[in-house]
């Protein structure tokens, strides 16, 4: 089974502030008062436009967006903080990066673990992202990821197409 994800994440009131400066994003709540933004193509070729080499990864090292999307971001950030996260996973193993934009610049990251790399004892790059941006774990939970709802579906695709 397969998982993967390129989102953007962050309080409500943040997110839907961001998504009214790009048509083609969607703000899927999830747990906690968060929501997340799923980084489908039609979002990432929105916010391309915005004067950075795409592949550049800037900064924070995400080979699939621009220097343009981390200025946006960072612009973003000063209202409150946000994620940018990635997991790709098949079959138990994969890889996963965070970042987290704060009062306009990188406040933590960017992070990544590599395939068949352990989990670092404070926890995954999502989950310290998440935590960074307010999240908890909930009693019973494993971590923040499952705390918020992150599971709710397999892939970008899903959370563009889900209902909340």
């Amino acid at each position: 089974m397969s998982y993967e994800l390129q989102a953007l994440i962050g309080t409500r009131e943040l997110l839907t502030l961001a998504a009214a400066e790009v048509p083609a994003a969607r703000v899927v709540p999830l747990a906690q008062g968060l929501a997340l933004i799923p980084v489908t193509s039609a979002v990432l070729a929105a916010l391309q436009g915005d004067g950075g080499v795409r592949g550049s990864g800037g900064g924070a090292g995400f080979g699939w967006h621009s220097d343009g999307f981390e200025l946006r971001l960072a612009a973003w950030s000063k209202a409150g903080p946000i994620a940018c996260v990635e997991a790709d996973y098949f079959g138990g193993s994969g890889t996963q990066r965070a970042a987290v934009w704060a009062d306009g610049g990188i406040a933590l990251g960017p992070l990544t673990i590599g395939e068949f790399e352990p989990s670092p004892a404070e926890g995954t790059p999502i989950s310290r992202a998440l935590r960074r941006i307010g999240a908890r774990t909930e009693e019973g939970r494993v971590d923040e990821i499952e705390s918020v709802g992150l599971g709710r579906h397999r892939s970008t695709g899903g959370w563009a197409e889900s209902t909340g």
